[in-house]
């Protein structure tokens, strides 16, 4: 696959609006922000969930969701994929009758932005995943990898209130999927691998937002190894990244990065020095520990 197949579209009227409002002193100024939508979810006729989105990718986005949540099988054939931007709804059929009423009873929600949800047995095959032991990431593809990243036209640049997730190979970025929450960009990218019959095999995970369990349980589940972020970790997130082998690398800005799971899979062939610090252009939100990291 050539680099950024698919990437972030600041330019498409539908994802941001222009709203007027004043400065730190009281002058008018124009602001981009992006916009938010309802879209409700719908398994076989059966209403799953009502998710918060910009609205691209409904798609990708329903499909990753229902495989994410272990509501479709690896082998399920999906016959129909519906959406109806005026009803605001996607309708996902499937050849076998699906049987996930078990599933809405046990709803709680996540940390995730945008109240993400998941089901209460999200991990029911967490510990049956077996992710490559001989996959490498070297840094001289993370140092590339950020700086591509973070310098591609995006929303984040645009208007800000944003995630980003990247499904990468080596030092290349493959798929780039923006969303109010980041477990709606994470999904989106499970729904394009599914539909487009893309493995798991080589890939590396990128993500704007902080590796919390939620992140960690959803990478494993795509059976991708590696799961790099520009933020921090929560102590759940780097647990279960220990349990399930996942390389966990946070805070990745220019030339730095911190490895708190899976760090045998690090090889060190990139020249730290060599790597320029981030403008202040493309610098995004951290915390001021994050920054002394």
């Amino acid at each position: 696959m050539q680099e950024f197949t698919v990437r972030p579209r600041p330019d498409d009227p539908r994802l941001t609006r222009t709203v007027t409002g004043i400065d730190h002193e009281g002058r008018s100024v124009d602001t981009a922000v992006v916009m938010e939508r309802p879209l409700t979810l719908f398994l076989n006729g059966r209403e799953i969930v009502t998710m918060m989105t910009i609205g691209d990718h409904p798609d990708y986005l329903a499909v990753g969701y229902l495989l994410n949540q272990n509501m479709l099988r690896p082998d399920d054939r999906i016959t129909d994929i519906d959406y109806d931007e005026e009803l605001e709804t996607v309708v996902v059929r499937t050849e076998r009758e699906t049987d996930f009423e078990d599933k809405l009873k046990k709803k709680t929600l996540t940390s995730g932005c945008a109240q993400g949800t998941v089901f209460g047995d999200l991990m029911e095959k967490f510990d049956e995943v077996r992710l490559d032991p001989h996959a490498v990431l070297r840094t001289s593809w993370l140092y590339a990898l950020t700086r591509k990243i973070n310098t591609v036209p995006s929303l984040y640049l645009a208007a800000g209130a944003i995630h980003g997730c990247v499904l990468c190979k080596e030092d290349r970025p493959l798929i780039y999927m923006e969303d109010v929450g980041r477990h709606n960009a994470i999904d989106k990218i499970a729904g394009y691998m599914r539909l487009n019959r893309i493995g798991p095999e080589g890939k590396i995970f990128y993500t704007t937002g902080r590796l919390t369990s939620e992140m960690v349980i959803k990478t494993v589940q795509m059976r991708i190894p590696i799961l790099i972020s520009r933020s921090g970790f929560t102590a759940w997130g780097v647990e279960l990244a220990r349990q399930a082998n996942l390389t966990l690398v946070g805070r990745a800005k220019g030339k730095r990065f911190v490895a708190l799971a899976g760090e045998q899979r690090i090889l060190f062939d990139g020249d730290p020095a060599a790597v320029p610090e981030e403008g202040p252009k493309h610098q995004r939100k951290a915390s001021l520990a994050e920054d002394a990291a």
